[in-house]
């Protein structure tokens, strides 16, 4: 699970991937809250508007209609790949879904379940964004288009340290729903999974010195002195520098791209400067050195692996039912795999095992006694 993200983080966030965006009137202020919750979030839903013209169809998306108030969705992704932003908070785009897809988009399992069941809510759950396009069958997808939605949920899943399986189709979540209509979403998947695998393309990801750093092994595999995607853990950021067709708190304190800490930000501390929330730092307080790879595994309990827990809920990578316990379990390694994600690493190095270097910029305090 994880707290969504701030109007400010949000933006900063699709700005860093490359995105164009525009902010829609009160967008930042604009949100169903008071109808019912908004999150914790678990992935991201695309869909298709059902409608043509940007205009018109950005001003559906923010005002809703007469029997589906706005906003219908967070953003609605124009024909040219530019993003418009019409909501911040609880939208009326998902609507009631299949309890099963929700589970098995938390857990990030490689298929879905059919989604034959309406019994959860959606619009608390997941982010949404609206794609212009008739949903006839016969309305182009453009490439310019194709790319901003892999972007978008590219950029979400960066913030999240969700991986490509965090996003679904409509048609995979309600029943009876065809949208998005042309877009085969496995396959759409696919693509937002390499993408996650190089560096953002934007002004916040672009340039960034990732690194190398031959003596960590943050998974199983032969090595880490390649790039996000490769086998190694060293090459995470530098630590130094429905909508119209369906029924479904933003605070937003700064200005466009304005960058108030990274990931986890408000919860770890003040970011570093690499999109990273770190903890805050007084007098060097201590951190638990690297135990190495052995002491994450089932056997005797650590209140290391407490520790480690709770900054990784911290840093909104729990996918705790509880409170993280002193006993390694599959809790503690899915959440350490969304930590490694967010630090760049793909494949066996974000296998949920800890390794050095990602275990140094997590931060552990070492625990009392």
């Amino acid at each position: 699970m994880a707290t969504p993200l701030t109007a400010t983080r949000l933006l900063a966030a699709l700005h860093d991937e490359g995105l164009v965006v525009h902010e829609v009137r009160d967008w930042r202020q604009h949100n169903r809250n008071a109808k019912g919750p908004w999150g914790p979030v678990h992935g991201v839903v695309i869909h298709h508007t059902a409608t043509e013209g940007t205009d018109a169809s950005v001003d559906l998306c923010y005002d809703g209609r007469s029997d589906l108030p706005g906003p219908l969705c967070h953003g609605v992704i124009d024909k040219a790949g530019e993003v418009h932003l019409v909501g911040n908070g609880r939208a009326n785009h998902a609507g009631l879904g299949d309890h099963d897809v929700l589970e098995a988009v938390i857990r990030e399992d490689a298929e879905l379940p059919p989604d034959d069941a309406a019994d959860t809510d959606g619009n608390c759950a997941f982010y949404g964004f609206e794609c212009i396009n008739l949903g006839d069958g016969k309305d182009p997808w453009p490439a310019e288009q194709l790319a901003a939605i892999e972007k978008v949920s590219a950029a979400i899943c960066r913030a999240h340290g969700w991986s490509e399986r965090s996003v679904i189709g409509h048609k995979e979540w309600q029943p009876g729903k065809v949208d998005p209509r042309g877009i085969v979403m496995k396959d759409l998947r696919e693509r937002i999974g390499k993408r996650l695998a190089k560096p953002a393309e934007g002004p916040g990801g672009a340039g960034v010195d990732r690194g190398k750093d031959g003596a960590d092994r943050d998974g199983g595999g032969s090595g880490d002195s390649a790039e996000p995607g490769g086998s190694g853990d060293g090459a995470g950021p530098d630590a130094s520098g429905d909508g119209p067709g369906s029924d479904a708190s933003g605070d937003g304190t700064g200005g466009p791209g304005e960058r108030t800490g990274g990931p986890g930000d408000g919860r770890g501390g003040p970011g570093d400067g690499t999109g990273l929330a770190v903890p805050p730092r007084p007098d060097h307080p201590p951190y638990e050195p690297f135990p190495g790879r052995d002491a994450f595994r089932p056997g005797a309990p650590s209140p290391v692996i407490a520790a480690m827990g709770e900054r990784l809920v911290a840093e909104d990578c729990g996918h705790y039912e509880g409170t993280p316990g002193p006993e390694w379990t599959e809790a503690h390694r899915t959440s350490y795999a969304a930590w490694q994600r967010r630090l760049g690493f793909r494949g066996k190095d974000a296998d949920g095992v800890p390794g050095p270097v990602s275990w140094e910029r997590l931060r552990v305090p070492v625990p009392p006694g």
